[in-house]
């Protein structure tokens, strides 16, 4: 009784820090980036190039401009907010961010019996990827939300849902695509057939709108941007690697670990929520960029997972304030590599416990079972 009282205090102190650092106060930040694109893209210009709305991050050992890096889609999607006033549409996406969010952590709790288990919403609104996505007005939060209503679909038997809600965040984040790709290995077809059709309408709706050449814009910035995978808040391998500079390494560790990750899937056919558990979380491991930010979306995971040592210990690493990672952005490089990169060996620590799991269990489900913590 004494541990969870003081965990409650723990993670109740950085939810009210994290929440006073991300009130809107008047700066757009990435959300600025989001703006511009939209406005180049609605005007007939680049909108993966750099503008007065776009954010440029000065920190220790870093210069850079964030111009929007996300698929033209989001080009169409964020000119709903180009004829609001910046302040006010930062504000309410802010809103509208933190209310899929709750929504989100709610429908979990009730599938997952949170009443029994409170401390894991309690830590799901800790989580560093939850503030500095406020912070910076970032798009992830809605998207957390699909996340979790196609994961709960996937539970309840109703795949087409789940692969319509699926298809809409692989459409934004591409790097997802390992989820669906990994639950046809393991015979499961109708949600990523689904996913496959939604997320394709998506992909052509910039085309109809800015035409074919958006695509090549936004490839180029992708493709250009050599320095920002090694920022401490990249969790993947292939950013931890480049912030070692050993970047050829998390590149053969990340088709490693997907090689890996598909003939399990193919070999044991795993049950949906377990091959999406680990689709997903192989979808972050593997990226070149996945930030904090990514690891949002392995909520599901948290809430219906069994209790795991591995998992609590990603947990514990999850809830580290984003701007203490920072404090590491200038030391050395043994510092980097452990508490700087705190949210690698988070994701890490999650294929462990996934890989021990189904080592024991090689038919893995996740369906209603125990939550961690």
């Amino acid at each position: 009784m004494v541990r969870r009282l003081l965990l409650t205090a723990v993670l109740a102190g950085i939810i009210v820090t994290g929440l006073e650092r991300s009130l809107p106060s008047g700066d757009l930040r990435d959300f600025g980036s989001f703006l511009a694109s939209a406005s180049a893209g609605a005007s007939g210009k680049d909108p993966y190039g750099v503008y007065p709305l776009t954010f440029h991050v000065v920190v220790p050992g870093f210069d850079v401009w964030n111009p929007n890096l996300n698929p033209p889609v989001s080009v169409v999607f964020f000119r709903l907010f180009d004829r609001l006033d910046t302040g006010y549409a930062f504000r309410l996406w802010w809103s509208v961010s933190v209310l899929c969010y709750v929504a989100a952590i709610v429908l979990l709790g009730r599938r997952y019996d949170a009443r029994r288990h409170w401390l894991v919403p309690l830590w799901a609104f800790a989580h560093a990827g939850l503030w500095d996505t406020l912070f910076l007005g970032q798009l992830y939060l809605p998207l957390v939300l699909m996340v979790a209503g196609s994961w709960l679909l996937l539970d309840m038997k109703r795949p087409l849902g789940a692969g319509v809600l699926m298809g809409i965040v692989i459409a934004f984040k591409p790097n997802l695509l390992v989820w669906p790709v990994l639950l046809v290995l393991a015979r499961h077809w109708r949600a990523p057939a689904a996913a496959a059709v939604t997320a394709t309408a998506l992909i052509l709706i910039p085309i109809a709108t800015n035409g074919v050449d958006v695509y090549r814009q936004w490839l180029h910035v992708i493709l250009s941007d050599d320095t920002r995978a090694a920022f401490l808040t990249n969790a993947s391998f292939p950013g931890f690697a480049q912030r070692l500079g050993v970047g050829p390494v998390g590149a053969l560790l990340a088709i490693g670990a997907l090689a890996v990750g598909a003939g399990w899937a193919w070999r044991h056919s795993p049950e949906p929520l377990g091959a999406s558990a680990l689709g997903i979380t192989l979808g972050i491991a593997a990226s070149p960029i996945a930030w904090v930010h990514y690891t949002l979306f392995l909520l599901p995971v948290f809430f219906a997972q069994g209790p795991s040592r591995m998992l609590t210990g990603a947990a514990v690493l999850l809830v580290i304030p984003v701007p203490v990672v920072l404090h590491f952005l200038d030391t050395s490089l043994w510092e980097q590599g452990t508490i700087g990169s705190a949210y690698n060996w988070a994701v890490l620590l999650c294929l462990g416990g996934f890989a021990i799991e189904a080592a024991s269990r090689p038919a893995l489900s996740l369906a209603r079972r125990s939550a961690v913590l």
